[in-house]
């Protein structure tokens, strides 16, 4: 009853269509304005797998929205706060959608194709129709190939653009009136300079072990995780500000395989050198060599889930491992907390089973995803 108020409250005209509160329909408001909605949830009212359809209008509203909404019905524990969430998205939506239509003074134009023509065609990677999105491109020091997404509002230059960049670090740009494209051009390069060190510890990971994950990492992507034999690996956590400092260090695979490793990084911590590379830091304190891309092939350690019998499950690769071995078959973690939730002998405390391996009847453990 207290959720059903509570809905009430935040959604007055979204209703319920069945006794067992597993059909609504009606309006979400946003603006004064109304959008017509229907969501359906399934038997055991699990908000994440619930089915949500719309007008036409409202889909195109929140089209650009669509992975938040997504992450927010996976998120959200109930559906009252799924719809405060969806609101709020909503009114940025609205608000975006009315920026983006503001009819443009002939200022804006003659200003924005003049700080153009100053900064350098060759500098522009794409400019839309109706010249509110501009993308410009920009090669650092070492080569590599970056882009920076301006999309202008209809009071430039008096206010600045609002600058997407695929980056580690936040992206503020100083700005005045008075300032011009060229401006967040050269803070752009000074950014990426600045970024210099990280990338090129994580470009030298890249290009001489196997990573496992992420598969095709951006940017500002700052972890690793990196393959150290058969079913074992580490996870690395790259401080952008710091590149050179030592990482975050996470070791998976079977306790035989990984306590070594633990112990060796632990006693030679102390030996970590600033002054040479992420890379060769890492192979000095584990006193090992990391598989090379040369030698072998990613199929050497990308070794499929001994449950579903598939390497990628929602794009993450098996990170828990048998302990036994003799067996050492890799898991998904979602996989192995199912299996273990199945057998009538396993146990359970808190978040944590216990149970056998499926594989070798070793007693396994495995917390639920969070």
């Amino acid at each position: 009853m207290a959720g059903a108020r509570a809905l009430l409250r935040h959604c007055p005209l979204l209703l319920p269509q069945d006794r067992h509160g597993t059909a609504y329909e009606g309006f979400v408001t946003a603006q004064g304005r109304d959008f017509h909605i229907r969501i359906l949830l399934p038997v055991d009212l699990q908000l994440k797998n619930a089915r949500i359809e719309c007008s036409w209008r409202l889909k195109k509203i929140l089209h650009g929205y669509r992975h938040i909404l997504k992450q927010r019905l996976q998120s959200c524990p109930d559906l009252v706060s799924f719809m405060v969430e969806l609101k709020t998205v909503l009114e940025i939506a609205l608000k975006n959608t009315q920026d983006l239509h503001v009819p443009r003074p002939p200022e804006y134009y003659s200003c924005l194709v003049r700080d153009l023509e100053i900064l350098g065609w060759n500098k522009v990677a794409y400019v839309d129709t109706g010249l509110t999105t501009v993308k410009l491109k920009a090669e650092d020091s070492c080569g590599r190939q970056h882009l920076i997404t301006l999309k202008l509002n209809a009071k430039y230059p008096t206010e600045p653009p609002e600058c997407l960049v695929d980056f580690p670090i936040p992206f503020a740009i100083s700005w005045m009136p008075q300032n011009s494209l060229i401006d967040i051009y050269n803070q752009f390069l000074a950014a990426l300079e600045s970024l210099k060190e990280f990338w090129d510890a994580l470009d030298e990971i890249d290009g001489k072990t196997w990573v496992l994950e992420p598969e095709n990492p951006t940017r500002s992507a700052t972890t690793r995780r990196i393959a150290i034999g058969n079913n074992v690996s580490v996870n690395i956590e790259v401080d952008p500000r710091h590149p050179n400092m030592l990482p975050e260090c996470y070791f998976l695979g079977a306790d035989h395989a990984v306590n070594p490793l633990r112990t060796k990084l632990n006693n030679n911590m102390h030996l970590w050198n600033p002054e040479i590379s992420l890379l060769q830091n890492l192979t000095e304190l584990l006193e090992i060599d990391f598989p090379s891309r040369a030698v072998l092939e990613k199929s050497d350690f990308a070794k499929d889930c001994g449950i579903c019998y598939a390497y990628r499950l929602e794009g993450s690769a098996p990170d828990q491992v048998c302990d036994d071995p003799r067996c050492g078959q890799p898991f998904h973690q979602a996989c192995l907390y199912e299996w273990l939730q199945g057998l009538p002998t396993s146990r359970q405390s808190f978040n944590v089973i216990f149970g056998e391996c499926p594989y070798c009847n070793k007693v396994r453990k495995s917390k639920e995803q969070e």
